[in-house]
């Protein structure tokens, strides 16, 4: 029965994956990235001049940099979906495709912070839309060197389960990555709907890694079937934790927000420098 549910996951999983890294797929979400920001540069540019429909009023903004928040948000939506289809490659490599993920964010953040400047752009006396434009573009600069570290160490580690173990390990990491991808499915749709016709108060991204601590979590307990040495365990729950602090930061106040992100991912990394020289080589 179990091996049945593992093949209907890895049969179910793969196309999928193998769809979502091909060359015409890229090509579709390039032409989108493009379309959307073009089109929310036109429709911004209609609701300023008065000529869009009233219904069609409240939902677009009155700035063009609403555009680039657009194009982010889309950008941070294709990252996400990339995550769940990293996830059984290995705990290591997903959460750092969340870091990657957060950095992305704390840029988004930065751009948001333009619609409180004037057009065509200038510095006023107000500066704190300028400091929380370095604040979150640091905490971005700062996460994209640690994830070079951080990558580098994963360099170091070698294969430890191998043979049909290995492919019920995968396989078990395949049903988790297409039960966060049904989540994601429903969690975007309620989304889109609080955007159009809701108060906007719905908060997609930092709901999704609520969601991703539990799934980081039951990847623990599955991987302690596979790897139940303790320092194995370990590991994994330190994950865990940094995916936490990272969740914390998406809800954190301005500048909290990328120190705590910041902090989560030297949190990552020294887990992962400590794991590799201390115990890396047990598991080889």
């Amino acid at each position: 029965m179990t091996t049945r549910v593992y093949d209907a996951a890895t049969h179910v999983f793969d196309p999928l994956h193998a769809y979502w890294e091909s060359e015409a797929n890229r090509k579709v979400v390039t032409v989108l990235l493009v379309a959307l920001f073009l089109v929310s540069l036109g429709l911004i540019e209609l609701n300023r001049q008065g000529l869009l429909p009233a219904s069609l009023q409240g939902v677009l903004g009155l700035s063009h940099f609403q555009a680039i928040n657009a194009a982010f948000t889309l950008v941070l939506l294709v990252e996400v979906v990339s995550l769940i289809f990293v996830l059984p490659c290995s705990v290591s490599k997903s959460v750092g495709k969340q870091f990657e993920i957060l950095a992305l964010i704390l840029l988004r953040n930065s751009f948001k912070e333009l619609v409180y400047l004037p057009e065509p752009i200038q510095l006023g006396t107000d500066m704190m839309p300028v400091l929380r434009i370095l604040s979150d573009g640091f905490g971005a600069l700062a996460i994209f060197v640690i994830l070079g570290l951080y990558y580098r160490q994963q360099k170091q580690r070698g294969e430890r389960i191998i043979g049909e173990t290995r492919y019920r390990f995968v396989a078990a990491k395949k049903l988790v990555a297409l039960g966060l991808l049904a989540v994601f499915v429903a969690l975007a749709v309620y989304g889109g709907w609080d955007f159009l016709f809701g108060d906007r108060s719905f908060a997609f991204f930092a709901t999704f890694y609520t969601v991703l601590i539990f799934s980081d979590i039951l990847l623990v307990l599955v991987s302690h079937q596979f790897l139940p040495t303790f320092h194995a365990v370990l590991r994994n729950s330190g994950y865990a934790v940094s995916t936490l602090l990272l969740r914390l930061s998406l809800t954190a106040p301005p500048y909290y927000d990328a120190g705590i992100g910041v902090a989560a991912a030297l949190f990552a990394l020294a887990l992962t420098w400590t794991y590799n020289g201390f115990y890396g080589a047990k598991d080889g």
